[in-house]
């Protein structure tokens, strides 16, 4: 009995055949071959045929090489990919240019972005971003995005918020991530846009759903703050925790900063440790800090001044002016390291630079002491000053200090009181109490023995010894 043949097979069989005949028929056109290609590059079941990227990739090349746009893409696609050939992105390019020129809006993305990151021809963000506008006028959501992106960071452009939103809204609303984070971002700072916080809570929420990680943890930040959304503690450490799961840095630490302060969660400083850990080994330099700060007070690891001294300095040397300042602290007392003022003052000024006003007043008494640097009261007074218009109030009672003695600067009790009392309106008890005996001698003030009673007794209320046995014993 004769069986039918399936003439999806028979067609299967007849087309490989005819494609090495060496004779141009109607199925060997550049579309029948760049079809047939496709099916051997990943396989048809329905029709027949097993995967055979090889196969696949001849054909695929025979097509392009008659022009056909579609397979020169594919073909330059597969070079960018390593797919059926060794990944060559100047063959890459090559393709990809041929299919770009005829329209192709994927090639013409794919040429942009060969120019936007130099691969295969020389780095170039003009091109890139000529390139990505016509696949974008064709509608190529990546590249309207990219043209977005290009637009917000002045690449290729000039730097044109409002174009930056026009065209990354249309990536948005096509579902690209990046571009709904984008335009998250341009609703929050204002740029492109009128600034709204709900308009940016909408837009990162969508990228976030979708599993962007930056949108997610933007998004715990807005629940943080209460920015666009209820402040909700909870929320905050739910999209915290979404991002921090995907090993993203600044969201372990963030969520290691909830547990440490019991915000959103149960306060855990083991979980706040194991987060910053995460953070700290992906280099990040707060979570570095805060771990080495858990080390030397013995929250949630036991106590370990060299550990501290370790994770301060790999934050440290890193720039964070928190641990610059505390690694100044771990020298000038010689925890976890043996004690070294130059070198307290070496890490105190580098905090103090930054403008930290604790290391401004603490490379201040350095100065002042002669300690880890030559004895300078000019000096001392500068740093002094620094961290006193800051409003240190330990600073602005030393720079009274100096104003009554004359030392870095030309004696001055005017001067002397106006900072003891910036000082003493903080409540600092030393302020107050010089201010009291300026009251009572007159000197920067008019005498004034009420006055001087008034600020004696606040720094006695703190426990000022000076003022206690002048309340008790003076009399007038």
């Amino acid at each position: 009995m004769r069986m039918r043949l399936n003439p999806f097979i028979c067609i299967a069989l007849f087309i490989p055949l005819l494609a090495y005949s060496g004779k141009v028929t109607k199925e060997e056109s550049p579309e029948s071959l760049f079809e047939l290609g496709l099916n051997y590059l990943r396989g048809n079941d329905s029709l027949g045929i097993y995967m055979n990227k090889e196969k696949g990739i001849a054909l695929i090349r025979r097509s392009a090489e008659q022009g056909n746009a579609e397979a020169q893409y594919c073909l330059g696609d597969c070079y960018a990919n390593g797919e059926g050939v060794l990944q060559d992105y100047a063959q890459a390019a090559l393709w990809g240019r041929k299919a770009a020129e005829q329209g192709i809006a994927e090639a013409q993305f794919m040429l942009g972005a060969f120019y936007y990151a130099g691969y295969s021809v020389p780095q170039d963000y003009v091109q890139a971003a000529n390139w990505y506008r016509k696949a974008a006028e064709q509608g190529n959501s990546e590249a309207q995005y990219c043209l977005g992106d290009c637009y917000y960071k002045g690449q290729g452009v000039l730097q044109d918020y409002a174009q930056a939103v026009l065209w990354g809204r249309r990536a948005a609303e096509q579902g690209i991530a990046e571009a709904q984070f984008m335009l998250g971002d341009c609703y929050y700072k204002g740029q492109g846009v009128p600034q709204d916080y709900a308009q940016a809570v909408s837009w990162w929420r969508k990228a976030a759903d979708q599993g962007y990680t930056y949108a997610q943890l933007n998004l715990g930040l807005c629940y943080y703050k209460g920015e666009g959304v209820p402040q909700d503690y909870t929320q905050s450490v739910y999209w915290y925790r979404k991002a921090a799961d995907q090993g993203t840095a600044n969201a372990q630490y963030n969520l290691g900063l909830c547990y440490y302060k019991g915000e959103g969660v149960s306060q855990d400083y083991t979980q706040a440790v194991s987060w910053y850990r995460k953070a700290a080994e992906l280099g990040n330099a707060s979570a570095q800090n805060s771990l080495g700060v858990c080390y030397e007070k013995g929250q949630g690891v036991p106590q370990d001044y060299t550990q501290a001294v370790y994770w301060c300095r790999k934050a440290a040397d890193q720039g964070n002016v928190a641990a610059q300042f505390n690694l100044g602290g771990d020298y000038y007392y010689g925890e976890g390291i043996s004690a070294d003022k130059t070198q307290a003052v070496y890490w105190w000024r580098k905090a103090a630079e930054q403008g930290n006003a604790i290391a401004q007043y603490n490379l201040g008494l350095c100065y002042y002491k002669g300690e880890g640097v030559s004895q300078d009261y000019t000096q001392a007074v500068s740093w002094w000053r620094k961290a006193a218009e800051q409003g240190d109030a330990a600073a602005q009672a030393n720079l009274g200090n100096a104003y009554c003695k004359g030392e870095g600067v030309s004696q001055d009790y005017a001067q002397a009181v106006s900072w003891w009392r910036k000082a003493a309106e903080q409540g600092y008890a030393d302020a107050q109490y010089h201010l009291g005996f300026a009251y009572c001698k007159g000197e920067g003030v008019p005498q004034d023995y009420t006055q001087a009673f008034y600020w004696w007794r606040k720094a006695a209320e703190k426990g000022h010894s000076l003022a206690i046995e002048y309340l008790n014993n003076v009399r007038f």
